[in-house]
């Protein structure tokens, strides 16, 4: 017979009364009397079974607004002004011993990166665990009531997930493990900060999916803390935008999105992937000839297990697909399809089990040395995250120059006026020719990135997510940058993305890749308008506003 056990009963007992009510809250960093305010007179509540939303860009105040509010502001940051009360307890001035006891039975965090969340050195179940002993079941009961929440945040077998450690899951099932430890106390409110930001597409949806069905089937409360203002307008019973530390806009999403009063409101709509405005590719060049030929690419990885067992994945399978020169190909696809090894093949950072890769009728693959350092100026990489890609140690001038050096083009003088130039053409100020990388935003920092890309004067540019660790403004903004050059350089691009709101955008072609495979490919508006492979359905079906037409946004 399995073991059962009974809560005590939730802090929060009176129907009705509002789970979080927030009131003229300030929040400030730095030495008491002269704080630098981030969080200013910002009032919300959350009734019982409802989902609010908090939308901004990074430094908006979103994150701070929930900490505060669960009692886990960092050193240095003070709630100088306002109220927080939780349940009916006003917490406002509570000591950590305060919010340890409503931290699960009445409030739990879903944080937003899981591999930094979770302990690598313990297995999930152990993790789960932790929180469900904090309510006090016996250790006994414990095995059984870390299946049920596994099993109630989503997650198959949970017997197997229990057991296992946090490498061993996919993004989607390590960031279910954070929902479950949230569920483990049993909250009236969750708190999920960016719970999606890091996932595909399609699993983005799935992980949604559960927490409305966790909302609906239980009358949990939903704090939603996210940049991405379609997410909100799909998920939301309120819509709360803030900017600079202030409330700038709320009320019902649809109402603020069809009729948005805030010039801040209106710019993330502008900025918003399937929701504001259609941006259109540079225009087809009058020249149709292929610059970039995958013929046949195969691709094996052999692992080895503990006990020495060999073990062979196919990561790309027979990849046929021609990039013609200055057009946009966009490679689309689930974590694990193929999309970045089929770039880092085409840069020859790694060799094909089968297949070649041509440029200009080139085998990269078959190059040595020289012949590779040659070609390599005439393509270039665009990695995914900008904050890791560039050395902090070296000033924007030396890192734009650094490829110049390398291939000893011009002097010193010279090299600086290159520099500039590329600046300028990245709508980069010359003043930030001394400045390091981690003086920079994120925006600025991937413009750097692609003016270095942009030093050897290449033909090519493969760029692997270049937008996707960015907010929603600064992802336009570097989306108009790139269609912007390819129209005045005549620049080709291999564009890697799991979002079809980005690749819709700026691609002229597109191509869907399944398991190393390509299962559809052809002019990106046809595709848009009539997919035909069951995963291309599934990836539109999961953008949030991307079949949103001008009537249903603009009323």
């Amino acid at each position: 017979m399995a073991l059962t056990f009974t809560p005590q009963p939730p802090v929060l007992q009176a129907t009705g009364t509002p789970v979080l009510e927030i009131e003229d809250l300030s929040v400030g960093f730095g030495p008491k009397g002269r704080e630098r305010i981030v969080v200013e007179n910002l009032s919300l509540t959350v009734q019982p079974g409802q989902v609010v939303a908090l939308v901004g860009e990074s430094g908006s105040g979103k994150s701070t607004t929930a900490h505060a509010a669960l009692g886990l502001l960092p050193a240095g940051g003070r709630i100088v002004g306002g109220r927080i009360i939780l349940g009916g307890h006003d917490v406002t001035r509570a000591d950590d011993k305060t919010f340890r006891q409503h931290r699960g039975p009445l409030v739990g965090l879903v944080p937003q990166d899981p591999m930094v969340a979770l302990n690598p050195t313990l297995r999930v179940g152990e993790q789960v665990a932790e929180a469900i002993r904090r309510r006090g079941v016996p250790k006994r009961s414990v095995p059984v009531e870390v299946a049920a929440v596994l099993t109630r945040a989503g997650l198959d077998n949970p017997e197997v997930r229990a057991r296992q450690y946090p490498h061993e899951l996919s993004g989607g099932q390590r960031q279910r493990v954070l929902i479950a430890i949230a569920l483990a106390g049993k909250p009236r409110l969750l708190v999920a900060d960016e719970p999606t930001s890091a996932l595909d597409a399609t699993v983005q949806r799935r992980v949604l999916d559960h927490l409305d069905r966790l909302v609906a089937e239980s009358h949990t409360s939903l704090l939603l803390i996210t940049h991405d203002l379609g997410v909100a307008v799909d998920r939301a019973d309120h819509l709360i935008v803030m900017s600079q530390g202030r409330i700038v806009e709320e009320g019902v999403p649809k109402a603020v999105v069809a009729s948005p009063q805030h010039p801040y409101t209106q710019r993330l709509l502008e900025a918003a992937p399937g929701l504001g405005r259609k941006r259109r590719p540079a225009p087809l060049p009058p020249v149709d000839d292929v610059v970039l030929r995958f013929e046949g690419v195969t691709k094996d990885f052999t692992s080895r297990s503990g006990f020495g067992t060999r073990h062979q994945a196919r990561v790309l399978d027979d990849l046929t697909l021609d990039v013609h020169r200055g057009r946009t190909l966009a490679l689309v696809g689930e974590s694990g399809s193929g999309k970045t090894t089929a770039l880092r093949i085409a840069m020859g950072l790694e060799r094909p089990t089968a297949g070649r890769v041509l440029f200009d009728g080139v085998d990269v693959a078959s190059s040595d040395r020289k012949e590779l350092r040659a070609l390599r100026r005439r393509f270039q990489f665009v990695h995914q995250n900008p904050f890791a890609a560039l050395d902090p140690r070296f000033t924007i001038r030396d890192l734009i120059a650094e490829p110049l050096d390398s291939f000893g083009i011009g002097d010193r003088k010279s090299r600086t006026a290159t520099v500039s130039k590329l600046l300028d053409q990245v709508a980069l100020p010359a003043s930030y020719l001394d400045r390091r990388s981690n003086e920079l935003s994120g925006g600025q920092r991937q413009r750097v990135a692609i003016a270095r890309a942009l030093a050897l004067e290449p033909e090519l540019l493969l760029l692997d997510e270049p937008v996707s660790a960015l907010d929603v403004s600064v992802q336009a903004q570097i989306l108009d940058l790139l269609v912007d050059l390819q129209r005045a350089l005549g620049l080709t691009y291999v564009l890697v993305s799991h979002d079809l709101a980005v690749v819709a955008e700026v691609s002229h072609q597109l191509a869907v890749l399944d398991g190393g495979r390509i299962v559809e490919i052809g002019p990106t508006e046809e595709v848009f308008a009539r997919p035909q492979h069951a995963l291309t359905r599934a990836l539109l079906e999961a953008v949030p506003g991307l079949r949103a037409t001008e009537t249903e946004v603009r009323g």
